[in-house]
């Protein structure tokens, strides 16, 4: 096999290669991760459209956990249906806090508030970390966090649906003429937004989003136009 002849010059940078990289020095980057600054933050809401409220009832509970408990057994044994009480419906419909005072949800305001991140062109996942709703209590049957309604009185409203198996019911809500109102406390990431920011976030969520059945960003349709509100900064 011939002699491989390497030329000078290339042997050069040869030798010199390896001492460019025993010669390269590591760049450490110290990581820190600082305190989280919150603020809260007060403001009167006030309903520019009707609230209305339908939640899941007690008896309608306990009626799907007995079948479930039953089996199959159960559904041989199909109990006849009972007199609809409309008036139980009615209170059986609304969230109330162990005062009997009424309250709405406080996750329907911060799933308002993200949900309205959308008109914003903030992210939607900075956001969820970045803003709650302080709760002024919780309801009497289940551990979930109530905004309290502070201005209007609840009356019995009761429409004719369709259900999605096609079948017309009538089903009983309770409904806030407006202008119901409330007072939300709002808990931020001031490292994310202002003040300002949180007003205007807010406002959104009650111009373009609205909170309980039948609200303009509803999931399930366009619909009705209630459970909107305008904002203000709260006074003492």
């Amino acid at each position: 096999m011939p002699p491989v002849i390497i030329d000078s010059s290339i042997k050069e940078q040869v030798d010199v290669l390896p001492t460019r990289i025993t010669k390269a020095t590591k760049v450490v980057e110290k990581l820190t991760i600082s305190k989280p600054k919150l603020a809260v933050a007060t403001f009167d809401l006030t309903g520019i459209s009707a609230y209305v409220q339908l939640r899941f009832s007690q008896k309608a509970r306990e009626s799907f956990r007995n079948s479930m408990l039953l089996g199959e057994a159960g559904k041989k044994n199909i109990p006849k249906r009972e007199a609809r009480n409309f008036d139980q419906e009615f209170l059986d419909a609304m969230y109330e806090f162990h005062d009997g005072s009424r309250g709405i949800p406080a996750s329907a305001f911060r799933n308002a508030c993200i949900d309205a991140c959308r008109m914003a062109n903030f992210q939607m996942t900075k956001a969820k970390m970045s803003i709650f709703i302080e709760e002024d209590g919780q309801d009497k049957l289940e551990p979930i966090p109530l905004v309290k309604i502070t201005t209007g009185t609840p009356v019995k409203f009761e429409a004719v649906v369709r259900n999605d198996s096609g079948v017309i019911d009538i089903r009983t809500r309770a409904l806030w003429n407006k202008p119901w109102g409330c007072v939300l406390k709002v808990t931020f990431d001031t490292t994310q937004f202002v003040l300002e920011d949180v007003f205007n976030l807010l406002l959104r969520a009650g111009q373009q989003v609205g909170v309980g059945e039948g609200r303009p960003f509803s999931k399930d349709s366009c619909g009705c136009g209630w459970g909107r509100f305008s904002v203000a900064m709260h006074r003492d």
